[in-house]
């Protein structure tokens, strides 16, 4: 079988989920969107089953594949619904639902329900994708209560540049939220994971944990509550092949890469077709058995190659870790211009398998 595959790493996804909340001191609600970031939303969710005080997703169809799973307790709809028959659905299966837009809050007082929801009411505090604008916030809040269909608000937003400390806009943000919700006596979310990690200041009785309960940082320097995270996928192959080249051979497609002495070049089981990231350049860390080296060539779509020039016990065979917890996928991002949220999204046609609670 081919040996290209993902461990997943499910004590150091509670790990991390555990450590939200120490940073918070508040309610977490686990995002498990986009299958839980390419790591499997429903392993994910039965791991994090005893811990978590809910889960978050971006659509009702990612809420019904939890609840087919058997995951009963609350799960957030981060988009809200996108038609107002959904609403039936949202009842039925007992979901928590984002409003974001006049006509969500419309389709709600219009609605039959045989039970009032839990709504997040969402303001555009200045990300400016989704979200009430702040001038009709409180009368949404006030039409919500009034409509009878609805049991809790919980008062939300979401910063733009959290991952940049030195950036004024996450307290420009957090201005524009207090003020627009003066006098509101409800629950506030505001907190995302580098407003976990990085803003202790800004209040939260709800947390929305997203990438770092994978193991990565959001943040492009170091950080020192982000040191504390702990990896949770490993991505892994194998040297399938090996070369030895003369100085000026070029390895791959395009000749990206030219040997400037002679080159033991390793060739491993793993593509973009598996959602290692095409652009990344020669270059790139790799580790092949526990020690460091690069990667070099232009990514096929079922290959790549490494250079094995200074591991002489490395050869057929050689475990090849490409991101994990020696390569960190966020070394391997930045060296793709890419983040670790896209290519762990991406991760495709490798087997999951998973170890742990």
């Amino acid at each position: 079988m081919r040996p290209a595959r993902a461990l997943i790493d499910l004590d150091a996804l509670r790990h991390n989920y555990q450590l939200a909340r120490e940073l918070s001191g508040a309610q977490a609600l686990a995002v498990v969107k986009a299958d839980a970031y390419g790591h499997g939303a429903v392993r994910c969710a039965e791991a994090l089953g005893d811990l978590a005080d809910g889960f978050a997703v971006a659509c009702i169809e990612e809420a019904l594949v939890l609840r087919d799973a058997g995951v009963r307790a609350p799960i957030l709809l981060l988009e809200g619904f996108f038609e107002a028959d959904e609403l039936a659905l949202i009842d039925q299966h007992q979901l928590w639902c984002v409003v974001h837009a006049q006509w969500q809050l419309e389709a709600i007082e219009q609605a039959r329900l045989s039970q009032p929801l839990t709504v997040w009411l969402k303001l555009d505090s200045g990300m400016h994708r989704v979200g009430l604008h702040p001038a009709e916030y409180q009368a949404a809040y006030r039409r919500l209560l009034a409509s009878g269909k609805v049991s809790k608000i919980v008062l939300m937003s979401h910063f733009a540049r959290a991952d940049e400390p030195a950036c004024p806009r996450t307290a420009e943000q957090l201005a524009t939220f207090q003020q627009a919700r003066e006098g509101l006596a409800a629950e506030v979310s505001l907190r995302n994971s580098p407003a976990v990690l990085g803003w202790p200041q800004v209040p939260s009785d709800w947390v929305r944990p997203g990438i770092m309960l994978y193991g990565a940082t959001p943040f492009e320097d170091a950080q020192e509550q982000a040191a504390r995270l702990q990896p949770v996928m490993t991505l892994e192959s194998k040297v399938i092949s090996v070369r030895e080249l003369p100085a000026g051979e070029p390895v791959g497609y395009g000749a990206r890469f030219v040997a400037e002495r002679p080159t033991r070049v390793g060739v491993v089981a793993m593509g973009y077709a598996d959602g290692y990231p095409r652009h990344a350049p020669s270059g790139t860390p790799v580790a092949v058995d526990g020690q460091l080296t690069r990667l070099i060539g232009r990514v096929s779509m079922d290959m790549l190659t490494v250079d094995l020039t200074d591991l002489p016990q490395a050869g057929l065979g050689s475990r090849v870790e490409l991101w994990g917890k020696q390569v960190l996928a966020s070394d391997v991002a930045l060296a793709a211009d890419s983040i670790p949220y896209q290519i762990f999204c991406n991760l495709r046609r490798v087997p999951l398998l998973y170890s742990g609670h």
